[in-house]
């Protein structure tokens, strides 16, 4: 994979040169009337279930919510297999595949991403694509195409995986934990402290799996990691460091006043798609809770399994009930 997840160095400094002008804060905020209509179709087909029905809220809308509006950017044709798109994004996450899955979903992401190519490039339109296809660096070169595919897998992949998991571990963390609900509900703490402390507390990407080190650094307590050595870094191990967020930080508190954490990343590697994950958040918690007032979990909450792997921070499923 060639791609700003694996680039070092000025490689990755010439890859995501060439990708911000794609995530510009102006492109974010033009899609919130969008975001906030996708979120009401999809609230709205909901509330026409019958009453009492359970209904995976992973699948009915975490999950949709953010495909629609990641193949809307990207210029994903309507009509296009967008159901086979978000299938194979999601296995890529799964690492519990066999090498024989994992090679067929290789195959099935460079045809569905080299078919988007291949439109854009016929026909460009004012999309992320179209606009990833026709960057250009300083001395005028774009991407080759493998970066190209790999770079469109990388953003539609954290841009669509990743949202489904923050807005799952959102609800869920409130419906396990009523009294910070309440507490959102009566105006003591915000939305965006409810995202924060998610992301904190049940970050979406449990594990980033593989880096190395690109030299050797000694860590506090004398251990040395060696130029070279594989790591696995632990996102979900670092938002509950109690030296980092006390002693009571496997807690889920709204209120808590420190709300840095590690799930977009850092420094110049930082998530270049943040925002609109915070968007999407910002738009569909309040409004789901709203709209539904007595959600709550259908099964007991030690019922919920992970989802499949050690990257994704997510679950299986979350099965509620909208009605009491």
């Amino acid at each position: 994979m060639t791609n700003m997840f694996t680039a070092y160095g000025p490689d990755h400094r010439r890859l995501r040169k060439l990708i911000a002008p794609a995530f510009t804060a102006r492109r974010t905020d033009a899609m919130v009337p969008r975001v906030e209509q996708i979120t009401r179709d999809l609230l709205d087909g909901l509330a026409a279930r019958p009453a009492g029905e359970v209904i995976d809220l992973r699948e009915s809308f975490n999950h949709p919510l953010p495909m629609q509006v990641i193949c809307e950017l990207f210029g994903y044709p309507e009509g296009a297999p967008r159901s086979e798109l978000a299938r194979v994004v999601a296995e890529i996450m799964d690492t519990t595949a066999t090498p024989e899955q994992a090679a067929a979903t290789q195959l099935a992401v460079a045809e569905l991403l080299g078919s988007l190519v291949a439109a854009k490039r016929a026909e460009p339109a004012d999309d992320l694509t179209s606009l990833l296809v026709a960057a250009r660096d300083d001395e005028g070169q774009g991407m080759t195409e493998r970066e190209l595919l790999d770079t469109l897998l990388l953003v539609i992949g954290a841009g669509h995986e990743t949202t489904v998991d923050l807005l799952g571990n959102a609800v869920f963390a409130l419906l396990t934990h009523p009294e910070q609900l309440k507490l959102v509900r009566a105006g003591g703490a915000s939305w965006n402290d409810v995202i924060e402390e998610t992301l904190r507390w049940s970050p979406s990407i449990a594990s980033l799996p593989l880096r190395f080190a690109v030299e050797d650094v000694e860590l506090p307590h004398g251990e040395v990691i060696r130029k070279g050595e594989a790591l696995l870094p632990m996102y979900a191990a670092a938002g509950r460091d109690p030296e980092q967020h006390g002693a009571d930080a496997v807690t889920f508190d709204v209120r808590r006043a420190a709300q840095e954490h590690l799930a977009f990343g850092h420094g110049v590697h930082h998530c270049i798609g943040a925002p609109l994950a915070r968007l999407e958040a910002r738009t569909a918690l309040p409004a789901l809770f709203e709209r539904f007032p007595d959600i709550h979990l259908a099964v007991p909450a030690e019922e919920l399994a992970p989802a499949g792997g050690f990257i994704a921070g997510g679950l299986a499923s979350l099965p509620v009930r909208l009605t009491a």
